[in-house]
C-alpha cells in the first residue's frame, strides 16, 4: 500500500507517467499497471488522463491530501523521535535558490555542520515560488522568501538583508555622465553604498541603457518593474533570465546593466560600475520560513537560531496573516 501511494505521488509531481517511471527507476508499463490497480481498489480514476498535463480527478485530490497527511505524520515522529537525542541524529532539508545557496547559506551550513555533525543535511535549488510549495507539501523543512506582505501559513522570522544595486558595464556612456555617483567594486566591498546619506540614482537616468533583466515570477523582477515605473521609464530589456547569479555575470561581460544583489560583489573587479537606486523597495528583508503546520524539529530551531545570529537578525517572528 506504501509503495503505491508513493506510485501514484510521483505521477501526481511529474503530471506525467513517463516522467515519473524514469524517477521510480521503473517502467512506464508497469507504473501504469500499478496505479490502474489502486484505481480499481478505489472504484474511480485518480487521473483525467484527457489532460495534458495529467490532472487530478475530485478522487484523486482527496487521495494526494491524505497521502500528504500521512508522510506529514511519519515526518513529525521521526522528528520527534530524533529530537529524543539532543541533535545526536535526523535529517534537515533547506531549500534555496541558486543566489541563496551560492552566496549567503554557505557559512551558515559550515558552522552548522561543525557544531551539529549528526544532522545530515539535504540542499535543495529550486526558484522561490517552487520552494514555497514544497515548504507546504513539507519535501523541505526551511527555505527563504522577500515576499513584502505575505499572506500564507508559513511560520516566519526575518533572517537576513540585502540590498538591491544596479550594476552597469563599465565601458557604457552612461557612466560618465554618473561619475559623482557610481561606486566600485571596492566600495561595494567596504559597504560604502550603506552608509547613510549615499547618494541614490533615478532608473531615469538610464531611459537609454540596455537591461537584463530577470524573468517573471522572480521576486526581483516584481521589484525592477516597480522602480521603472516609479521614473515613468519603459526599459530597454536586452536579454531575461531566470537566475540572478546568471544576469550579474552577463553584466559582468558587457551585455547590460542588470539589478544585483549586494551579495554578489564578493571580490574586486573593474568590469562594472554600481549604482544606488532612489526607491525603498531596494531593501530587501528575507524571512526564514518553516510550516505553520508541522511539528518544528530541535534541527529546525537550532539553524534558524544560528542562521539569525550570524547576519544578525535577532528580530521577534512574524505571525502569519490570515
Amino acid at each position: 500500500m506504501e509503495q503505491e501511494m508513493k506510485y501514484i505521488y510521483t505521477v501526481y509531481k511529474h503530471a506525467s507517467f513517463s516522467k515519473a517511471a524514469s524517477a521510480l527507476f521503473m517502467t512506464q508499463p508497469a507504473l501504469s499497471l500499478a496505479v490502474q490497480r489502486v484505481e480499481a481498489k478505489v472504484g474511480m480514476p485518480l487521473f483525467d488522463r484527457t489532460c495534458k498535463p495529467l490532472k487530478l480527478t475530485a478522487a484523486g485530490e482527496l487521495y494526494i491530501r491524505k497521502y500528504v497527511e500521512i508522510e506529514n505524520l511519519e515526518n513529525e515522529l521521526e522528528q520527534q523521535i530524533n529530537d529524543l537525542s539532543t541533535l545526536q541524529a535526523g535529517t534537515l532539508r533547506i531549500g534555496g535558490s541558486h543566489y541563496i545557496n551560492s552566496y549567503v547559506l554557505p557559512p551558515v551550513l559550515a558552522a552548522f555542520a561543525r557544531e551539529y555533525p549528526k544532522v545530515r543535511l539535504e540542499l535543495t535549488e529550486a526558484g522561490s515560488s517552487d520552494l514555497l510549495q514544497m515548504l507546504y507539501d513539507h519535501d523541505i523543512d526551511i527555505t527563504f522568501n522577500c515576499t513584502e506582505k505575505p499572506n500564507d501559513s508559513f511560520r516566519r522570522a526575518p533572517c537576513f538583508i540585502d540590498m538591491i544595486l544596479l550594476a552597469v558595464p563599465a565601458d557604457f556612456p552612461v557612466n560618465r555622465r554618473l561619475a559623482d555617483c557610481a561606486f566600485t567594486s571596492d566600495d561595494i566591498l567596504e559597504k560604502k553604498h550603506q552608509l547613510f546619506g549615499t547618494p541614490g540614482v533615478s532608473m531615469a537616468e538610464f531611459a537609454d541603457t540596455p537591461f537584463i533583466l530577470l524573468t517573471p515570477g522572480n521576486n526581483l523582477y516584481s521589484r525592477s518593474s516597480r522602480f521603472f515605473e516609479e521614473a515613468g521609464v519603459t526599459p530597454d530589456i536586452r536579454l531575461q533570465v531566470s537566475q540572478l547569479v546568471t544576469a550579474w555575470h552577463l553584466s559582468c561581460a558587457g551585455m547590460g546593466a542588470a539589478f544585483i544583489s549586494d551579495f554578489l560583489v564578493t571580490s574586486r573587479t573593474d568590469k562594472v560600475l554600481f549604482y544606488k537606486i532612489s526607491s525603498p523597495g531596494t531593501i530587501r528583508v528575507f524571512d526564514i520560513a518553516m510550516s505553520g503546520r508541522h511539528y518544528v524539529s530541535n534541527a529546525m530551531k537550532a539553524f534558524e537560531e544560528l542562521f539569525r545570529e550570524w547576519y544578525g537578525m535577532n528580530i521577534p517572528d512574524r505571525e502569519p496573516e490570515r
